[in-house]
């Protein structure tokens, strides 16, 4: 029923670009402090704690200054300079995150075919390890959290495990009923909790204001050139402090650049900064007080209202990525990526704010399963910074082609501004690759699932397209036939969906076969969706008069658009279609697959494609067509 995407330049976005001033920017603002980065906000929790665990790097000044150094040089070239002042500039119509991105690169370089392929395979494979990385966060944010009261009461640690699961149950519990009504305290909470981050950090910082001087990059060299081996392991744990720079891009659509870049560098980044260097200033202090640096800073008394604060802080931080969960696997079904899956709109003001079942549960059982198998936040890290880093390397690569072959300067600039990123994002990537065996493996394992389920899919579709192609009657032609002795004609518009523009569907072949009658009025409806993300109505319909009141329309729609078949066709009145809504029927082909042996996938995928053609949500709910005046005729598809 949906054609395959195809890139077209010609579609912008119909959603206003005006930047927001005034309280609205303070709006935005807050927001983006709460749901951008929540993730990147809870780091403390056990960035450093990682650094130092387990006995790797001796807790002597000159490390601590040195590691200290490395993650305020970390946080300023990754965050600052690439994700804040550079990849924010790669915008798709005002939109961001791997699936813009990869459709902003695969455009502008739509006319070197091989490479195109090459970076779509590239961006399917950041999009799956992005699922990698939804498992691994919460599982590590929440569980660092609760880890808390084994500072509080070390006799509590045996309820650690047990509590998590509580909490990580009731918040995809939750889901299903939308996050409307309490995302509006987001803002204020994660804003209060960078507030006690800094007054945290503060606090140690007078204490031994010594500490300051890892703000100079000569102790990041001095470490790296006098212990390279230590450094690079050390990389692996540094990295952990950029975890959910991936946000900044990805909810630049809901917020946009300016009130991202503001909440950076007005709130978050000096609250982490102070925060990490408080840690550090307590560590020349008590070395033993390493392993949880950040709960021991905290006064006794203020132990327990800590714990809350950093749990209410993981959850949201877990939301914001279940939320973007969601949000990707929409737009990788609209991209022809995925097959229909059920989607519930939980707001009836915010078309952004949906729920996915069978994501929900599918990342909740893959979450409980990472914290049982795992047990704790430091067995976990190992197992983070392996997706983080791949995503961050396909990042960096595809933002190459688009400043390269969409904004098309010099080579050389393209190279200079990439390649100092890459060299970066490598360095942390491989540091993360000699800890596969200790857990990386495990968001590797779902990335390279869901690539296979990705691919597959993508494959099978292609293959069903070339067979109908093949046994496809040409639709003009068919018609001038059936007119030259028509059949009955009964009152009412009939709609069929057709897959293949300018096709003869199966829906009507069968109609006239069984029921030997024809509409008053024909449509036959091609619904495409493009590799832009919004796609305004006066472009929406595309309409070919094909004579005796018969027409092909052509419905476009963005990744991020709606596809509601029923209000796009309500655009054509005035353009010689008269359409009564209780008069029109919609007609879909139900296509039964067969895997054969022989060419297309090995069997195996054509038996796994089968199955998940067999069990996608219906065609008719993803269109948004009314249940009661659908009529679905079935055929076999042999690939």
């Amino acid at each position: 029923m949906v054609a395959p995407p195809t890139p077209l330049a010609r579609f912008v976005q119909s959603r206003p670009s005006d930047p927001p001033t005034g309280s609205k920017l303070a709006a935005l603002t807050l927001g983006a402090v709460g749901v951008v980065y929540g993730d990147i906000g809870t780091s403390p929790l056990y960035a450093l704690k990682e650094v130092f665990a387990h006995g790797r790097i001796d807790i002597t000044p000159d490390n601590i200054y040195g590691i200290l150094s490395l993650v305020v040089w970390t946080l300023t070239v990754i965050v600052s300079l690439k994700y804040v002042l550079l990849i924010l500039r790669a915008d798709n119509n005002g939109e961001g995150g791997l699936i813009a991105m990869l459709a902003l690169a695969s455009t502008a370089v739509k006319h070197r075919p091989a490479l195109r392929r090459r970076l779509l395979i590239l961006g399917v494979f950041g999009t799956a390890i992005f699922f990698g990385d939804g498992v691994i966060t919460p599982a590590i944010s929440v569980l660092s959290a609760v880890e808390g009261l084994e500072v509080a009461a070390p006799g509590l640690h045996r309820y650690v495990v047990p509590l998590t699961l509580v909490v990580l149950t009731l918040l995809f519990a939750a889901q299903r009923f939308g996050t409307g009504g309490i995302g509006k305290f987001f803002g204020p909470v994660t804003a209060v909790w960078f507030i006690v981050l800094a007054l945290l950090g503060v606090v140690h910082i007078v204490e031994n204001p010594a500490v300051l001087a890892a703000l100079s990059p000569h102790y990041a060299l001095t470490f790296m050139w006098q212990h390279p081996g230590t450094a690079f392991v050390s990389l692996g744990a540094v990295v952990l402090c950029v975890t959910g720079a991936e946000a900044l891009y990805a909810d630049m659509g809901h917020f946009g650049k300016r009130p991202i870049r503001l909440a950076w560098f007005s709130l978050v980044m000096p609250a982490l900064m102070i925060n990490y260097f408080g840690q550090g200033a307590m560590l020349l202090q008590r070395p033993e007080t390493v392993k949880n640096p950040f709960y021991e800073m905290a006064p006794e008394w203020a132990l327990y209202p800590l714990i809350v604060l950093a749990t209410l802080a993981t959850v949201i931080a877990s939301q914001a990525l279940i939320t973007a969960a969601f949000s990707v696997t929409k737009q990788a079904i609209q991209l022809g990526y995925f097959p229909r899956l059920r989607v519930t709109h939980t707001s009836v003001k915010e078309t952004g704010q949906i729920y996915v079942p069978f994501v929900n549960w599918g990342l909740y059982v893959s979450i409980v399963l990472a914290v049982v198998t795992f047990g704790s936040s430091s067995k976990l890290a190992s197992a983070y910074g392996i997706a983080v880093t791949t995503d961050m390397l396909i990042t960096t690569t595809m933002t190459f082609f688009v400043i390269r072959y969409s904004w098309k300067y010099p080579w050389a600039l393209c190279v200079a501004a990439t390649g100092f990123f890459f060299i970066v994002d490598a360095l942390f990537f491989a540091a993360n690759a000699i800890k596969i065996l200790d857990g990386g493996w495990f968001p590797l394992a779902i990335g390279a699932a869901m690539f296979t389920l990705m691919m597959t899919w993508k494959q099978g579709r292609r293959l069903m397209s070339e067979r109908l192609r093949e046994e496809a009657i040409d639709l003009k032609s068919f018609l001038e036939s059936v007119f030259i002795s028509p059949p009955t004609r009964v009152a009412g518009t009939a709609v069929f969906l057709a897959a293949e523009q300018g096709s003869t569907p199966n829906a009507l072949l069968h109609n006239l076969k069984h029921n030997k009658v024809l509409h008053e009025q024909n449509l036959f409806v091609t619904v495409r969706h493009h590799e832009v993300p919004w796609i305004p109505f006066s472009k929406r319909c595309e309409i070919e008069s094909l004579g005796h009141c018969c027409w092909q329309v052509t419905l476009n729609f963005g990744f991020k658009n709606e596809p509601d078949v029923p209000e796009a066709l309500a655009l054509l009145r005035g353009r010689g279609v008269q359409l009564d809504d209780m008069e029109t029927s919609y007609f879909l082909s139900r296509d039964i697959v067969i895997p054969t042996i022989g060419k297309g996938m090995a069997i195996w995928r054509e038996k796994l494609f089968c199955s998940m053609h067999r069990n996608a949500a219906a065609a008719a709910d993803f269109l948004n067509l009314p249940t009661n005046r659908v009529v679905e005729l079935g055929s076999k598809v042999e690939i």
